[in-house]
């Protein structure tokens, strides 16, 4: 189902639990609202549709790819940059990394590790930040 996109700041500035089994229903809801705004958004993290789980999903170009309980593992290649988010107006500057590694759980919830450079490492790092509650 697609869902409204969250703006209210102090919901999004909480932190995200984990997501689990009970929780599989929200994965075809991310990728149901990922697809209604690909014009406009390359990922999306579970908060920015009013689910407080830790879950993002990720446009690849190719393909979305849910992640689940996502951890960052290692970063290298510091700069700055500037980013949007659909649950804010404008951008803002923030500190994004070229070259990470993430390890996570699919869609199956099957345990996965990947690497990821450029810009993709940018989208990952700005929807791993919404699980925080940082938003930019």
């Amino acid at each position: 189902m697609i869902k409204q996109i969250v703006r209210d700041q102090m919901f999004l500035s909480q932190k995200s639990s984990p997501m689990t089994t009970m929780d599989a229903g929200i994965i075809a809801d991310m990728q149901d609202t990922l697809a209604a705004n690909q014009a406009r958004c390359v990922g999306m993290a579970g908060n920015m549709i009013g689910y407080k789980k830790r879950i993002i999903i990720v446009s690849m170009g190719f393909a979305n790819v849910v992640m689940l309980n996502p951890v960052l593992l290692s970063k290298s290649g510091a700069y700055e940059t500037e980013e949007g988010c659909l649950s804010l107006d404008g951008t803002r500057k923030v500190t994004r990394y070229r070259d990470i590694e993430v390890e996570f759980q699919d869609a199956s919830f099957a345990k996965k590790r990947m690497k990821f450079n450029g810009y993709i490492a940018q989208i990952v790092l700005h929807e791993m930040d919404h699980l925080e509650g940082r938003i930019i």
